[in-house]
């Protein structure tokens, strides 16, 4: 079956990668009612604001905006509600373990289809300071100026 993987991106959250250091991911199921997922599959879905919060033993996904379906009438859910994520339990208490330490929470990082579950990748994260970005900034800048000197000696 691995060869069979195949994975359909809906939403990325670039601003994560921006904004925090990624230490550990991890791959979520998602509670979602019929209507929701018509639409994720229209790709109608922003990740761009959401995080993840624990409530008791469960972890959940809040503010993830998912448009309602357009033929969906009184089936639809609100689109930024709570939605409970799906993890083995050694897995949510290592995590709720960790977010209890000191500047690490959890962040949506991709929604995506994997055959026909939806997934979410969760990210253990750690927040950036300002110089720390810009030093992401520079990375990035002096990468691009060496692609660009290549393509250029070779052409």
């Amino acid at each position: 079956m691995p060869g069979k993987e195949n994975i359909k991106l809906i939403a990325n959250n670039k601003k994560a990668y921006h904004d925090y250091f990624i230490d550990e991911k991890y791959e979520a199921g998602i509670e979602l009612a019929g209507t929701e997922v018509k639409s994720l599959r229209m790709g109608k879905c922003s990740i761009k604001e959401a995080y993840i919060r624990p409530h008791g033993n469960e972890l959940y996904v809040e503010h993830m905006n998912i448009t309602p379906y357009e033929k969906g009438n009184i089936f639809n859910k609100d689109p930024l509600r709570d939605r409970r994520l799906l993890l083995h339990r050694h897995e949510i208490n290592k995590l709720l373990g960790k977010v209890t330490q000191k500047g690490y929470t959890l962040m949506p990082l991709r929604v995506y289809f994997r055959g026909s579950l939806v997934k979410v990748e969760v990210g253990l994260a750690r927040g950036k300071k300002l110089y720390d970005k810009r030093q992401d900034i520079a990375k990035r800048d002096m990468r691009r100026e060496a692609e660009r000197e290549l393509k250029n000696r070779y052409h």
